[in-house]
């Protein structure tokens, strides 16, 4: 009789790894926790409870839903306002802005960068007539808003204001995000007016007006999405971004804030890949670590103040072109670990968007995806229900360990504006970028449809959406048209008074642009102030 092989007691194979590169054992067990004094009491806690690694409501989405929260916008403020329409009439629970690329770098549509641009990306506005267009008959005390806007958030969100003013809504009534993150800009998305602490200041200058004019709007939301887009891990998303969370508190404080006035209103957004167990402990460590930051560095008192508040997108740059149908799998998955991972609000992307924006049947089957997984699935019914699993405990334990990692260099190097303005962050994604697409190319990480299973009699022909091209010019007819009817003086003075609180850093630059868009002073204008005033970024390229 043969005797009887022994079952291997090494259970790491170190080709299996997550996406990060931490290696994966075949199981885990009781030991894995065992060996680094791991406490229920220091590394969990009940929901609801410091450190908040279980989520941050005691209930989580028994009590409340998360928000369903679709990403929209294209063509003209006509064609994103039907579309926000559509999407609150079919069950989604907030509204979230998406602008081209003439709006988010900051010049009107009649300006020679924008030709060929205008409402391609998102929608297009440059004007207080612009943005009474995109929420025409909609209640904005009645709405929770999102506005994905970086360099010239300040006009935009002057622009909602001044909306909400002629709806006879007052900013305190005002409920939404601001995403206004220049930090992850420099580091990953490329959209900038000026150089990067030049911006700071202006990003500080909101944080005092919202928080005393806006208490219950989010003046930033901090964003790891464009980082994990342009190519970063897991662990490189968590670090650079919680980072960079770091540095606006400090920027805060340093306005002479205190950290219990303004951090409830910070919040976060994540990417969500294809790597399901690393995206939830990604989400865990992450409430974890800055409840530890908020409490033990800043001193934070409000517990509130502790929280890290969620918004999630699936991951655009894991949609594939090839096969498309595909892709709603991948969103599927995604969306399902951003909820085993506590996100409070939730964007999944549609399935043609390796074509174009979404049509509207994709968009609406996006949204039934979330639909399906809180109504049908029940796996909202419990809080973190996969708590206490050995790998889930340990994989939360080491993404953390190897997030410090970065924060502590970056705090070495004299933090992350230092930073960034060396390089750091934009190397480290650079690399992984280029070590990701090594390994599709050579067959390591498969792909279904594109380096495997792939089928090469299948036509990749879906129904997109196309933005004609009278959308740019109806654009440009209308900003030229405004331009004749304003009172010049007006603007003149308004202007003048935006470039004195530009160069005047005692001045809070805030009133002025509210003040400057209200008479119809537009994006442009007002950004050309910040290129003037501030200077143009060029950049660096590193690599």
């Amino acid at each position: 009789m043969a005797p009887v092989k022994k079952p291997s007691t090494d259970t790491t194979d170190p080709t299996v790894r997550t996406m990060s590169g931490i290696p994966l054992e075949t199981c885990y067990g009781p030991k894995d926790l065992e060996a680094r004094g791991w406490s229920y009491a220091d590394k969990l806690g009940d929901p609801g409870q410091y450190p908040y690694t279980r989520g941050p409501h005691a209930t989580m989405y028994r009590g409340r839903p998360w928000t369903m929260r679709m990403f929209a916008g294209f063509g003209t403020p006509e064609d994103t306002n039907q579309r926000f329409k559509f999407l609150l009439a079919n069950g989604q629970t907030g509204l979230s802005t998406a602008f081209d690329m003439p709006t988010l770098m900051g010049y009107d549509p009649d300006h020679t960068r924008s030709l060929g641009e205008v409402g391609r990306e998102g929608v297009s506005v440059a004007s207080l007539d612009d943005m009474m267009r995109l929420f025409g008959d909609i209640p904005l005390d009645k709405v929770s808003t999102s506005m994905t806007i970086n360099a010239p958030a300040a006009v935009l969100l002057a622009l909602y204001v001044a909306v909400a003013e002629k709806q006879g809504v007052s900013p305190d009534k005002l409920r939404g995000t601001l995403q206004n993150d220049m930090l992850k800009e420099f580091i990953a998305q490329k959209e900038w007016i000026s150089p990067i602490r030049g911006h700071m200041r202006i990003i500080r200058d909101m944080l005092v007006w919202c928080t005393r004019t806006m208490p219950q709007w989010n003046t930033i939301s901090i964003s790891g999405y464009h980082i994990r887009e342009a190519g970063a891990t897991a662990v490189q998303e968590l670090a650079f971004t919680i980072a960079d969370g770091i540095g606006y508190v400090q920027l805060g404080i340093e306005a002479g804030l205190d950290v219990d006035e303004f951090a409830p209103r910070l919040s976060y957004f994540w990417d969500v890949h294809n790597d399901f167990f690393e995206e939830i402990a990604k989400f865990r460590a992450g409430r974890r670590m800055w409840a530890k930051i908020m409490r033990e560095r800043f001193g934070a008192k409000n517990p509130k103040s502790w929280l890290l508040r969620t918004h999630a997108q699936t991951a655009g740059v894991s949609l594939m072109a090839q096969q498309p149908l595909n892709n709603v799998v991948r969103t599927t998955m995604q969306a399902l670990a951003a909820v085993l991972g506590g996100t409070q609000s939730l964007h999944t992307n549609s399935y043609d968007e390796t074509y174009a924006l979404p049509t509207e049947d994709a968009a609406e089957l996006a949204l039934r995806t979330q639909q399906v997984i809180f109504e049908e699935s029940n796996v909202a019914a419990v809080a973190d229900p996969l708590a206490g699993s050995y790998f889930i405990e340990t994989l939360t334990d080491q993404v953390e360990a190897a997030a410090w990692e970065y924060i502590n260099k970056i705090d070495a190097m004299g933090g992350v504006v230092k930073a960034v303005e060396e390089g750091y962050p934009q190397r480290e994604i650079a690399r992984s970028a280029f070590e990701f697409q090594r390994e599709v190319d050579s067959g390591r990480r498969a792909i279904v449809g594109v380096n495997k299973y792939k089928n090469p009699n299948e036509g990749d022909h879906i129904p997109t959406l196309k933005i004609e091209h009278e959308v740019e010019s109806g654009q440009i007819t209308r900003i030229k048209a405004m331009r004749t009817k304003r009172d010049e003086a007006a603007v003149e003075r308004a202007l003048a008074a935006v470039k004195a609180a530009l160069r005047d850093d005692t001045q809070n630059v805030m009133p002025p642009i509210f003040d400057a868009v209200k008479q119809y002073v537009t994006l442009g204008e007002i950004c050309d102030l910040f290129r003037s005033e501030l200077g143009e970024y060029r950049d660096p390229a590193y690599l």
